[in-house]
C-alpha cells in the first residue's frame, strides 16, 4: 500500500508541547498566565521542573498504545518554534528572559516519534505556534497578539524550524507529513501566507522526498477557492490541504440546536466536502474537530451569553446527542483523506477528550 495515500484516521496530541490553559487549567492555578509564552515568562526558574514533569505525564507510550488499540492509525503533534531551543527571535512578551521557553521539548519529541513506529502510527508534526503568534490564539503561543506576518525574522525561523524538522526526522520511518503552520488568522494576507507556504514546501522537500513525506497547508479560515490552483502537480507532490471544522465559535452555531448541529455536520459540511473534492484537485483532511458545542468551556476570550445546544438536556438526552453529532461529523469527514480528533487528552472538558468521549460511548469504541 502506498504510505502517502492511505487514510488517516488519528488524534491530536494538543497541550503536550504547546499548552494551552483550557485544555490543563491545574498548571495555570494561581498564574496570571494565558498561554505557553506568558506561563514560561511568569513561572521563570520554576517553568522547567514543571513543564518536564507535564511532558513526562500528560501523554506517554501506554496513551500510545491505547490510540492504536483502538484503530487509529495517526496522530498529529502540534509543536512551538521555540522546540529546538533558544535561538528563537525576541518578543517583547519574554519580558527581562530573553529566552523564557522550557529546553528539552525535542527529546520528547524524539521519543514520541519512536513510540508512534513502536505502535505504527503515522506522524504529522505541525509547526502550532509561530514566533510574533500568527492568530493571536493562546494555541498560537502568544493570545491577543498577531504579528508572525510583520517581521522576517518570524517569517524565516518558521521556516528555519520545519526544515530542522524535516532533516532531523527524514529518515523516521513514523514521519507521514510535516504541516507547515497551523490556523494563520483570517486577516493575515493569503498572498502573504501562499509565498510562506511555496517556501516551507521547498525547505522540506531539501530533506524529505514527495513518495516518503506529504506537506500540509492550513486554509486560513478563508474558502479553498482561494487555493485553487495553488501547489498543483506536477510541480508539487503530495501536498495535503487542512480545513478544521467546529460548531461552537460563531453565534448562529452556539444559538443552533442539536438538530441543526447535526444538519450542518452530516449536510451543508458533506456539501462542502464533495466540493473540495471535486475542485481543489489536493486531497483534503480535516485536521481538527471536537464534540464540543459549550463555548464557555475552552474560551478565554468570548464573551456570553454561553448557551449551547445541550443545556436543557438530562443526561441521557445529552449522552444520545452527543454520539449523533459525532456520527454526523464522522460520515462527513471519512470522505476525505484523513481526519484528526481534538484532542486526544484534557483535564476538564470530555467533548474535547477523544479518550474521554470512547469511554463515554460518544465515539466509538474502535476506528479500525
Amino acid at each position: 500500500m502506498d504510505k502517502t495515500a492511505m487514510k488517516l484516521r488519528g488524534v491530536n496530541l494538543g497541550s503536550w508541547l504547546v499548552l494551552e490553559k483550557w485544555m490543563v487549567p491545574s498548571l495555570f492555578d494561581g498564574l496570571q498566565a494565558t498561554d505557553e509564552t506568558t506561563w514560561c515568562a511568569e513561572m521563570g526558574p520554576r517553568a522547567t521542573e514543571r513543564l518536564r514533569a507535564h511532558w513526562n505525564s500528560f501523554i506517554t507510550r501506554e496513551d500510545f498504545r491505547w490510540i492504536a488499540g483502538h484503530g487509529l492509525n495517526a496522530i498529529r503533534i502540534p509543536v512551538g518554534h521555540w522546540i529546538f531551543g533558544p535561538d528563537y527571535p525576541y518578543h517583547p512578551k519574554y519580558g527581562d528572559n530573553r529566552h523564557p521557553f522550557v529546553t528539552g521539548g525535542i527529546e520528547v519529541l524524539d521519543r514520541a516519534m519512536d513510540w508512534a513506529q513502536e505502535f505504527d502510527l503515522r506522524v504529522v508534526l505541525d509547526l502550532h505556534a509561530a514566533p510574533g503568534c500568527q492568530n493571536g490564539f493562546d494555541n498560537g503561543g502568544i493570545k491577543d497578539v498577531c504579528e508572525w506576518h510583520t517581521k522576517a525574522e518570524y517569517r524565516d525561523h518558521s521556516l528555519s524550524v520545519l526544515e530542522r524538522l524535516a532533516e532531523r526526522y527524514r529518515n523516521h520511518p513514523a514521519l507521514h507529513a510535516i504541516e507547515v503552520l497551523n490556523e494563520p488568522r483570517w486577516d493575515v494576507p493569503t498572498d502573504y501566507i501562499k509565498a510562506y507556504y511555496l517556501d516551507a514546501y521547498e525547505r522540506i522537500r531539501r530533506h524529505c522526498p514527495p513518495e516518503r513525506v506529504a506537506v500540509v497547508f492550513h486554509d486560513g479560515f478563508r474558502s479553498f477557492r482561494e487555493f485553487l490552483g495553488f501547489m498543483q502537480p506536477p510541480q508539487y507532490q503530495n501536498v495535503i490541504f487542512d480545513i478544521h471544522r467546529y460548531q461552537c465559535f460563531e453565534r448562529c452555531d452556539i444559538d443552533a440546536d442539536i438538530h441543526a448541529h447535526l444538519r450542518k455536520s452530516a449536510g451543508d459540511w458533506k456539501d462542502e466536502a464533495d466540493a473540495i473534492i471535486t475542485e481543489l484537485g489536493l486531497p483534503t483532511i480535516c485536521g481538527e474537530w471536537s464534540l464540543g458545542l459549550d463555548l464557555k468551556v475552552v474560551s478565554l476570550w468570548a464573551e456570553g451569553p454561553f448557551n449551547h445546544a445541550l443545556e436543557n438536556m438530562d443526561q441521557f438526552q445529552q449522552n444520545v446527542a452527543s454520539r449523533g453529532y459525532a456520527d454526523a461529523q464522522l460520515l462527513t469527514f471519512e470522505k476525505y483523506q484523513g481526519w484528526f480528533f481534538w484532542s486526544y487528552r484534557t483535564e476538564t472538558t470530555p467533548a474535547w477528550s477523544l479518550r474521554s468521549s470512547v469511554e463515554r460511548d460518544w465515539l466509538p469504541s474502535s476506528f479500525a
